[in-house]
């Protein structure tokens, strides 16, 4: 026998699908476009890799866009880029900050203590920038005394070139890629040459390498920085669910340093931070945990 449905029936049943449907899914699951402002730091690199397959996982359909430190900033506040993964506050980027500090959200700390400054190998018998007045011929790139740094828009660059000022040194400072600056900090450190760079902690070299800091007695490179996420205005609003995972986020030395070193090892940044997330899903695990609180 043939069974007949009211229309009355039928729009019940269908409601009551769509019902169970919307119980089900959580909001953060439907796709959403999101787009990371990323810059070419190995942690950085690091954290945006592993944050894209997470949020792969969670209905997020994420776009990684490597940009300039300044057209970062611009580029959130005209609501182009939703987030950024690394700010570094007192000191390296308050410059950078301080134009759309009324147009940008800060959100929480995912970092606690970086070291950013003059970097050479512990074989080198000095300790100090000034130091290196002195010694500028020991440390010749190409035939000429020089400090090797990355980008000549990043807040390092410009804090190097500050410190060149400030200490009087007879160096100059070549600018490239951290790629290209980390492939001459190796090829001196294997014949044991000496070489100053410009790096920052967290980073894989420190790992890697036996390097150490050169003290900075002006602190012109400041004196350690807190790193947050940050994003633009209006997307806590937006995107609650998220806003309290990245709030939630933390990660101590070792664990960011053993993201890095996986990437390293591996020399791809996805199947790098794929390795370290299928050992570290607990972890992970406890900053998901937090969006899902604000949704009980």
């Amino acid at each position: 026998m043939r069974k007949i449905f009211s229309p009355f029936a039928v729009m019940a049943l269908f409601t009551l699908a769509v019902t169970a449907q919307a119980y089900a899914a959580p909001a953060h699951a439907q796709e959403k476009s999101l787009v990371i402002g990323t810059n070419n730091w190995a942690e950085n690199i690091a954290v945006a890799n592993l944050w894209k397959l997470v949020l792969d996982d969670h209905g997020y359909d994420v776009e990684l866009s490597d940009i300039g430190k300044s057209a970062l900033f611009a580029g959130m506040a005209a609501n182009d880029i939703d987030l950024s993964l690394e700010l570094w506050l007192p000191y390296t980027d308050k410059a950078f900050l301080a134009p759309y500090k009324d147009t940008l959200e800060v959100h929480e700390a995912w970092y606690d203590k970086t070291g950013l400054g003059l970097v050479v190998p512990s074989y080198v018998d000095i300790d100090t920038i000034p130091e290196l007045a002195k010694r500028a011929n020991e440390f010749a790139y190409q035939g000429s005394p020089t400090i090797l740094g990355i980008d000549p828009g990043s807040a390092i660059a410009g804090m190097t070139d500050d410190a060149i000022e400030t200490y009087d040194l007879p160096l100059d400072q070549v600018n490239s890629s951290e790629p290209a600056m980390m492939s001459a900090l190796d090829r001196a450190y294997k014949n044991g040459k000496p070489i100053v760079v410009t790096l920052w902690n967290p980073h894989w070299a420190f790992a890697d390498y036996d390097l150490k800091y050169l003290e900075d007695p002006d602190k012109v490179y400041g004196d350690g920085d807190t790193i947050y996420w940050f994003s633009r205005q209006g997307f806590s609003k937006d995107d609650p669910w998220l806003t309290a995972v990245l709030d939630a986020w933390h990660m101590s030395d070792e664990s960011l340093g053993k993201l890095m070193s996986e990437i390293e090892s591996q020399d791809d940044p996805v199947a790098g931070a794929r390795a370290w997330l299928g050992e570290n899903r607990d972890q992970v695990d406890g900053w998901l945990a937090a969006g899902e609180r604000i949704q009980q």
